[in-house]
């Protein structure tokens, strides 16, 4: 059971954390199918994942569309992560989608709880640790530089929440 957690910083939600192996040239198609079906708002923002490198191991086994290997081969690959909000009727369009593009006979795909946090617009603005309140990190997409201090909100953006 996930905690109910009350704050004057941020909001809760609960959801699913979505897991998916991949080979990494395949990943942006796995990403498109995805927010086909979802946009994956966090927040401001959408289409929001992260992807992180690694290494998958398996070994094939008879009965499987690839020829059966005595040892575990390996593969580079990414494993996506994304947040879905709301209850599991959300989760069928995506993993049917995931399934329809991605290379593998059998995806790793991982479907957990999860409870996330959205800030409370408006609240630490003006903290000095904030990117648009300091110099501009390297880190910080162009989309984001602007000579002028002062949050992206002041540029008249508006709230999405799912």
């Amino acid at each position: 059971m996930l905690p109910e957690l009350t704050s004057e910083r941020f909001t809760t939600q609960t959801g699913w954390r979505v897991l998916v192996q991949v080979p990494e040239p395949d990943c942006p198609r796995v990403i498109a199918a995805v927010i086909a079906e979802d946009p994956l708002i966090w927040g401001d923002y959408d289409r929001v994942t992260f992807a992180a490198p690694g290494q998958q191991h398996f070994r094939s086994l008879p009965g499987g569309a690839n020829t059966p290997t005595d040892d575990a081969v390996s593969v580079p690959c990414l494993e996506l992560s994304f947040f879905l909000s709301g209850d599991a009727g959300r989760l069928d369009p995506v993993l049917h989608a995931i399934y329809r593009v991605h290379p593998y006979e059998e995806p790793v795909i991982l479907v957990l709880p999860a409870l996330r946090t959205n800030h409370i617009r408006g609240v630490d603005e003006g903290n000095p640790n904030r990117f648009w309140n300091r110099e501009t990190a390297d880190w910080v997409p162009d989309a984001h530089r602007r000579d002028v201090a002062g949050p992206p909100q002041s540029r008249g953006t508006v709230s999405r929440q799912a």
